[in-house]
């Protein structure tokens, strides 16, 4: 058999894009994906399978127990007494409820999140190696971050919705590539149930509908059939909203969704630029929000805190200090109750404290910018490991509950290192701003330089989405929610596997350039010569 005239390559459907020095993948858009996938990656994928698994043994030899931190022990009292609304979204608690039908092991929970995260990305990662061509570089790094990534490692350790929530997502977001390129009923009800899952884990999944719904507006499919995939995703979680609500309802007297944390934002975000601004007490639309204004006028005037200890606190600071205004509201007007402890305290003051934050906002947008969204938008581009940081909070004991629920003999916890795991990820929260920044640059060449014309529309159609995924992401976390790393990992996967696939888009564009003018064997009129 003879080689290529320029390279030993087997036969491509573009030999336009197999290169010397730049090795590309062809995407096999002529190939099943069960082919592509069951037959000619079946020895790569059982290689990541044994690789996944040994590093878990290998890290659970290191951290036997799980990770604790005060949402774990929300979750599992939320889903020991069978609650229907917690300080959380419940999502998480009733799948720890189902999850403790079968199993009570700690260690079996640890493994379904970690097998749960790592085979939703591979999943994405076959899914844009099929439909793109990527370059051997793309590939690796790829491969590396999503498989051997200590991240995964320490977040599926967590008793917290973390984990699920990012596979969720990666499975959601990897729907949506399929439904641009070959939709089909099938992808339109799995992306729907996704996000309807997705949601009630965590309420950063409400703007998912607008990224669907540009999806299915690009797809190539019968109108009826986008109409029905946009509004699917909204329609699946009104009932779960009446039903947060009413649940809401009945433990506070108030409906209220999100139930009581969206409350608590709201006020905290206000109380960032509450004492930089004149008000006039009387304004407040409602003795409660008066009230609370009063004990927070009270709180500056005798223990302001400076900026940076606000900045430290990941936009929470009002939320987590017992002596700052809003907790102290809420020990003055109510007590634990015997059937729902501390969270009918914080859900009855959530609606006061929604109502007081969004009036003081609306009458001071330019102060809120520049006191609350500055410290925020520092805090998305260089976001905390904040739990991550040490392991159990650097406590050696659990609370009794999660020693019940898992049937743990002992309160005691150990580890190789509390500390280990903050020295490991640290690199994560500069290399997030790396990331956020190399893609801007390379999406502002790949326009600039018209590259966009000369791909195909599927590409661009995805690299469209994905962009927009990351601006609304970064509204909602600058706006709406607190920002640390565990919630920036899936938009840290989108930025480094389409800034790559720009990279290569580029990298393209150079040796076609250079075909023009300096060696006709990179013009991608002559193809090598393959049999």
């Amino acid at each position: 058999m003879k080689k290529s005239t320029l390279i030993d390559a087997p036969a491509i459907e573009r030999p336009e894009l197999y290169l010397p020095g730049f090795l590309l993948k062809q995407s096999p858009s002529r190939k099943s994906f069960f082919t592509y996938l069951y037959v000619e990656n079946k020895v790569y994928n059982l290689l990541m399978l044994i690789l996944i698994i040994a590093q878990f043994i290998l890290f659970k030899l290191l951290y036997p127990f799980p990770d604790f931190f005060s949402d774990s022990y929300s979750y599992i009292t939320a889903a020991y007494n069978h609650r229907d609304v917690n300080i959380w979204p419940i999502g998480y608690s009733k799948f720890l409820l189902v999850f403790h039908w079968f199993t009570h092991s700690a260690l079996a929970l640890n493994l379904f999140q970690y097998l749960f995260l790592e085979i939703s990305a591979l999943y994405f990662y076959h899914t844009i190696v099929y439909f793109y061509p990527t370059g051997k570089n793309t590939r690796t790094i790829l491969c590396l971050f999503l498989f051997f990534n200590p991240l995964n490692l320490y977040l599926a350790n967590y008793v917290s919705s973390d984990a699920i929530f990012i596979a969720l997502s990666l499975i959601w977001l990897t729907q949506l590539f399929w439904i641009i390129h070959r939709p089909s009923p099938y992808h339109l009800l799995v992306q729907a149930v996704i996000f309807f899952i997705a949601f009630t884990f965590r309420y950063n999944a409400l703007y998912y509908p607008l990224i669907a719904a540009a999806a299915f507006i690009l797809s190539k499919q019968k109108p009826w059939l986008k109409v029905t995939g946009i509004i699917s995703g909204p329609m699946l979680i009104i009932p779960f909203i009446i039903f947060s609500s009413n649940a809401a309802k009945k433990m506070t007297g108030t409906a209220q969704f999100p139930p009581i944390l969206g409350g608590w934002q709201w006020g905290n975000n206000a109380l960032y630029m509450r004492g930089f601004i004149e008000e006039d007490s009387t304004q407040f639309p409602t003795p409660e929000t008066t009230e609370l204004d009063g004990i927070a006028r009270t709180y500056f005037r005798q223990t302001p805190p400076p900026q940076e200890q606000l900045a430290s606190y990941v936009a929470n600071f009002f939320i987590r200090q017992p002596e700052a205004p809003l907790k102290q509201y809420m020990e003055k007007k109510y007590k634990n109750t015997p059937d729902y402890g501390s969270v009918e305290q914080w859900g009855k003051v959530a609606p006061v404290f929604g109502q007081y934050g969004l009036f003081l906002i609306k009458r001071h947008p330019l102060a809120f910018a520049r006191y609350y969204l500055l410290v925020n938008t520092k805090n998305y581009f260089l976001p905390p490991l904040e739990k991550l940081e040490i392991y159990n909070l650097g406590f050696s004991e659990i609370w009794p509950i999660a020693a019940y629920w898992f049937d743990l003999h002992s309160l005691k916890v150990t580890c190789v290192s509390k500390t280990l795991q903050g020295t490991l990820l640290f690199i994560y929260t500069v290399l997030f701003a790396i990331l956020n920044l190399y893609f801007v640059v390379a999406l502002s060449l790949f326009i600039k330089k018209s590259i966009w014309k000369t791909c195909a529309k599927d590409l661009n159609y995805t690299i469209l989405i994905v962009a927009g995924f990351l601006l609304l992401n970064f509204l909602f976390s600058v706006f709406a929610n607190i920002i640390v790393i565990r919630y920036q990992v899936f938009p840290m996967i989108l930025l480094l596997a389409f800034m790559m696939l720009l990279t290569d888009q580029l990298e393209l564009a150079g040796y076609a350039k250079k075909g023009e003018g300096d060696d006709a064997r990179y013009q991608p009129s002559l193809q090598p010569k393959i049999s």
